[in-house]
């Protein structure tokens, strides 16, 4: 069982990307790999703890691309490439401002509805790491605004909701191509959150292989054992590669756990063994090879 989509405190999750492998490793994870959206920065932490635990794993990214025209959501999953690649430097900082313009913008809509909460306080709860939502959503804890980070999210974080902004996002083709010229492998995440229909999916598909698409995340905490094998049988009929992960958040979707998602997710060992190949793994220093492999 492997785990190819998690999040730490360095985007939007809740656990340490250290304490992501100790965890890994207690439930007998194979391989795992830290995708954080729009950020590297737990990388370092992530592949030193792999180390020292014997754990497979490997760097990665969560891109957020731009697909207003369809109505739905992107996010592009990037493996092993480099994070200090100067095109995957320059693109991270503009999605940075972008993000730093957006946490002015939800202050600002949570002041409007009342909530007294300053960013001090939000920068308190975010420590080290970079602001985002769930540290808003600790802040309007400890002002005793709501009582969980889920109740934030859902009365005032959450997409749709009053406080909600959208930011800067890389579109998907600038995405895939970055990627690759970081020395990386892209894979569409969770697929049917951009576009549900399947035609119209394979199309979009075929482009961004044309452009170094990898694969498509088949298996995912969200989809339906309907929806997995619908995504097997597109990836086998465009020549895509399969991956798959539980997209672990921790406290901010306690409901999901590493490795099993609500519990009976179970991405095989042969997805990561296809990864590792073309990352061409024992070279790649975005990558460790834990005990075993």
């Amino acid at each position: 069982m492997i785990d190819l989509h998690i999040h730490s405190i360095c985007s939007d999750g809740s656990d340490e990307p250290s304490s992501l492998v100790e965890e890994g490793k207690r439930i007998g994870l194979a391989g795992m790999a830290l995708t954080d959206h729009d950020t590297m920065d737990g990388v370092e932490e992530f592949l030193d703890a792999c180390r020292k635990e014997g754990m497979t794993g490997i760097a990665g990214i969560e891109f957020s691309a731009d697909v207003e025209d369809t109505g739905g959501t992107l996010h592009i999953l990037g493996y092993g490439l480099d994070p200090e690649h100067p095109e995957v430097t320059e693109a991270l900082e503009k999605v940075q401002e972008g993000r730093m313009w957006r946490n002015e913008q939800i202050l600002a809509k949570l002041n409007e509805l009342g909530m007294e909460l300053e960013m001090a306080e939000v920068e308190d709860c975010a420590g080290e790491d970079v602001i985002g939502r769930p540290h808003f959503a600790q802040a309007l804890i400890n002002r005793d605004y709501v009582s969980s980070i889920p109740e934030a999210f859902e009365k005032y974080l959450a997409k749709g909701a009053p406080a909600y902004v959208d930011r800067y996002r890389l579109f998907p083709d600038e995405c895939v191509t970055l990627i690759r010229k970081a020395g990386g492998i892209p894979v569409i995440a969770h697929p049917f959150t951009w576009l549900d229909d399947i035609e119209e999916l394979a199309e979009e598909l075929v482009r961004l292989k044309e452009l170094g698409l990898y694969g498509i995340e088949v298996m995912h905490s969200e989809h339906t054992p309907e929806q997995v094998m619908d995504l097997m049988r597109l990836a086998k009929r465009l020549g895509l590669q399969m991956t798959g992960g539980s997209d672990y958040h921790g406290a901010v979707k306690p409901e999901i756990a590493i490795g099993t998602g609500y519990g009976a997710l179970n991405v095989p060992d042969a997805y990561l063994t296809a990864l590792l190949e073309a990352l061409d793994a024992p070279n790649n220093p975005r990558v460790v090879l834990g005990r075993g492999v």
